[in-house]
């Protein structure tokens, strides 16, 4: 090796990570050349400005696909689940949602110093990792989870040992729940970005303002005095609906007898009776009839992170 090339090249344990835009030629069938190019570039500029937030940077982007590093795998994984988490409450483009897949894979990497750009084994088993992740899902190996602090790796599970060209041994696939279910926890709710970290609702009604948030997390509904949103409908309950904070969420519970008609901007109203619904972007709620029926008295709410 030559002195000048020894200078340009560096070998670092870096996480590479992939992200790459799921169904794009679909897309562009579905929306025309020109929507589906503005929604593409739109979800490249977010998973940019998240990799930035944690730390990463950006190599490159290949077409619909992002390529960034990050200094270990725990940011890699936290900004994986941000990525996922943030794209999924993303308003849909003309009824069509956009999503992404990620893989990501911790190791040695070849850093050129000139163009900032990395080579390796790593690079290819984060591009394979990829490849092997379906719509709004993360895939790593087990040679990645194991670098993760324990409380990280409770929300991984193995899928399966897959040959990789170039491996003698398989690799061990893994996936990262970003998603919480009945018996686990959703990563990123722990490890949430400066970005993310104080999530806020905003809530309109006849012209006055309120906000939930850390220091006011639940708000009640209705017809009675001492509910904080006081609705003049006779349709309306006394004590109607309430709408809470849980972690980075808020949560519309019905607690009615004639239901809630909740709708989110761009999709169809939704009736809740006794039910629960998580509340995303914008939109509005009519309290005891439809929109429709009666659109003087509404509730409008707006998502801020």
């Amino acid at each position: 090796m030559t002195a000048s090339s020894s200078q340009t090249n560096d070998t670092q344990i870096k996480a590479v990570l992939f992200a790459d835009i799921s169904g794009s030629t679909r897309l562009y069938e579905v929306l025309g050349d020109q929507l589906a190019f503005a929604a593409i570039n739109g979800c490249l500029d977010i998973l940019r400005r998240l990799t930035e937030a944690h730390s990463g940077r950006v190599v490159k982007t290949i077409g619909d696909e992002i390529m960034s590093v990050f200094p270990d795998a725990a940011t890699a994984a936290q900004a994986a689940c941000e990525m996922q988490m943030v794209m999924s409450n993303q308003p849909p483009t003309e009824s069509t949602r956009v999503a992404i897949r990620i893989g990501f894979h911790c190791g040695p990497v070849l850093e050129n110093q000139e163009d900032g750009d990395v080579h390796g084994d790593t690079v290819n088993i984060a591009a394979r990792m990829t490849s092997i992740a379906k719509s709004q899902q993360i895939i790593t190996t087990g040679a990645t989870v194991a670098q993760l602090p324990a409380i990280m790796r409770t929300s991984t599970r193995t899928l399966d040992a897959l040959s990789v060209k170039g491996k003698l041994d398989d690799v061990d696939v893994c996936e990262v729940i970003w998603l919480e279910s009945d018996d686990m926890t959703m990563m990123v709710g722990n490890t949430l970005s400066p970005l993310m970290i104080e999530p806020k609702l905003r809530l309109i009604h006849q012209g006055k303002e309120f906000v939930i948030d850390s220091t006011c997390p639940c708000i009640t509904l209705g017809r009675d005095e001492e509910a904080d949103i006081v609705i003049q409908d006779k349709r309306a309950s006394r004590i109607h609906a309430k709408i809470e904070r849980r972690r980075d969420k808020f949560v519309f519970t019905d607690l009615s007898s004639n239901g809630s008609y909740l709708t989110i901007l761009g999709e169809e109203e939704v009736q809740l009776r006794r039910e629960e619904m998580v509340l995303r972007n914008r939109g509005s709620v009519s309290l005891g009839h439809t929109y429709k029926k009666d659109p003087t008295e509404v509730v409008e709410f707006i998502c801020l992170s």
